[in-house]
This record gives C-alpha cells, structure tokens and sequence, in this order.
C-alpha cells in the first residue's frame, strides 16, 4: 500500500510530515510518498536524524494557499505539492492522499481531479468526533454548503459504510440533524430528506437534536455542509472552552490541585478522546480514490494517524461498497 501526503500543507510542514510519515512507516508498515520542494524534504529529514526509508519524495513547485482559487488546484495549481499528490492518486501511482493543505482545494481536487464515484452528486467532508460512548463522524461538515434532499440521502450510506467498514460498528445508527425529533420538524430539505431516509434498509432513527448528538444518540449525523460547519465549529470551541475551564478550576488553590494529582488519569483520558491528533483527519467520502483532510494545525502525531487512517480506508474497501450500495 502506497499512501502520497502533500509535503507541504498545513501549519506546521514540512517538518511535521517527514515525522509522521517516518512513524508512519516504522509503525504500520505502509510505503510513503511525500510531494514538494524535495530539498526541503531532505533537510527536513536530516535535521530530524530520520530515516527515509520506504519514503518517496516526489517533486513539486509551490504550495496553494488557503486564499487561492480552490478551482486553481486543476490549472495554475496543478505543479504544486497537493496537486501533484492528486495526480498521483488519479493515475493510480498511490492508494490514497493525506493533506493538510487548503480544504477547499482538496474538495475540489478530490471532486475534479481524482473524481467520484459514479452516481455520488457531491462528496461530503467527515469529521470524526467524540461522543460520551466513543466516536461519530458528521457529514457533511462543511463540503456542500446547499444541498438537495438525495444528497442526504447519499451521505447517510456513505456514511454508514465508512462507520462500518473502518470504525467497526456493525449496525450505524443514522440520524438527521433538525431542530426537533418530530418527525414535521425543519425545512423542506430535511422533512424532504426524513422521507428517503426511513425507507432505506438503513437503521435510520429520525431527527436528532444537536444536544443529544455528543450524548450517543446516533453513530452518524446527516446534514447539509452549512449547518455541519455550524455544528462542527460549535462543538470545537465548547470543547476548548471545557478544557481552558478546567484547568482554571485545577489550578485556583493547593486543595484543587490536589484533586487534579487524584484524578489526573480520567482527566487524560478525556483529553485523549477529545484530541484530534489521535484521529488523524476528515475523510472525504463520495470520491473515487480515498482522500483524508487532515487538519491545518496538524503536528507529527497527527500526521502519523493520518497516514494509519488513509491505510484503512483502502483496507476497508470502502470505496467498492459504497459503489454496490448505491447502484443498489
């Protein structure tokens, strides 16, 4: 297995790359493919005292940047390190593509440049995320800011294939994110989209509110790409507000302090399930060849999971089933 990460997106490339793909590596076994300025790659390597081997760098001019055209990712930017690592996917040189780099441009180069899967209206961004039981993963998170009642549909299969065939839940709840449980609740698109939804084979349980949604509710969330962003932003910063919130009440006197030192392992368990760095990333499902979004801060370890996470979505064969299920 071949997986190709852009060298240079994200925050903290190219140094964060050649590490967690150097761990990568060493840990799952998998073969790397690195795009971009391949002297900078090597220095990156040397001045970490990392092996490259099973490391392909492949060279690329530039980087597209989040203020770019995203559509330039198909023209102008097509040399540059994403680009290049699109190409690779297409032509079927790599399995997969990691990427920190500008979400917009993998969406589209995802889309255009890989393509998707025959009779997919529009890939969706899918965010994996903690709940009180595990994980869910939310689609679309940001990909399609409008969308049509089968494209929701669309989702809520992919989405219960990806679930299944890489989380490991033999059964996905399904649910369609509204502003009540009952079933008249919402706009056209989700009372429209309630309708196919509970007559797929599917384990469809209705409309969920976003309260209940990090309680368990469900395995996967369906929604349109503006109200998933919405969601997907709120429940980052609640997260991050939790977190700042304790470490302010742990540290006021000696006797909290205290309390943090005894509860110090379920308090990094927590920070653990709520780390997106061990997750890896968002993949993009509806493309034709497996893309993972990592996200643009993304260090090593990030990085590293990435890769792991890019390796079973190929292992899975996620693509194949979301193909029957669709010409089903």
């Amino acid at each position: 297995m071949k997986i190709v990460v852009d060298g240079f997106g994200g925050d903290h490339a190219p140094d964060a790359v050649v590490q967690g793909a150097a761990a990568a590596v060493r840990e799952y076994g998998v073969k790397v493919v690195l795009t971009g300025d391949v002297d900078k790659l090597q220095t990156a390597f040397q001045k970490a005292q990392l092996p490259s081997k099973n490391i392909e760098l492949v060279y690329a001019n530039g980087v597209i940047k989040v203020e770019d055209n995203p559509m330039d990712i198909r023209t102008a930017k097509s040399g540059t390190s994403m680009g290049v690592a699109l190409d690779l996917v297409k032509k079927g040189e790599a399995d997969a593509i990691v990427s920190a780099g500008s979400t917009a441009a993998l969406v589209v180069g995802g889309s255009m440049v890989i393509g998707r899967i025959k009779g997919v209206k529009r890939p969706a961004l899918t965010p994996i995320m903690p709940n009180i039981d595990g994980k869910y993963i939310l689609l679309d998170g940001g990909a399609n800011l409008e969308c049509r009642p089968e494209m929701l549909l669309q989702f809520a299969i992919m989405g219960g294939i990806y679930m299944n065939k890489v989380c490991g839940v033999s059964k996905p709840r399904v649910g369609l994110l509204n502003i009540g449980t009952e079933v008249q609740k919402g706009r056209e698109l989700e009372t429209e989209a309630y309708k196919l939804l509970k007559e797929t084979p599917m384990y469809f349980i209705g409309n969920v509110e976003a309260r209940d949604v990090p309680l368990g509710v469900c395995d996967v969330v369906v929604t349109d790409g503006f109200t998933g962003n919405i969601y997907l932003k709120a429940v980052e910063g609640m997260g991050v507000f939790m977190k700042r919130s304790l470490k302010r009440i742990f540290e006021r006197t000696p006797a909290s302090k205290v309390g943090y030192l005894l509860s110090q392992s379920g308090v990094k368990d927590v920070r653990r399930q709520t780390d997106y760095r061990e997750v890896g990333g968002s993949p993009l499902l509806g493309t034709a060849k497996p893309v993972i979004k990592a996200h643009g801060s993304s260090d090593a370890k990030a990085f590293k999971n990435a890769i792991r996470q890019a390796a079973e979505f190929v292992e899975g064969g996620v693509i194949a089933e979301i193909q029957a299920a669709l010409s089903e």
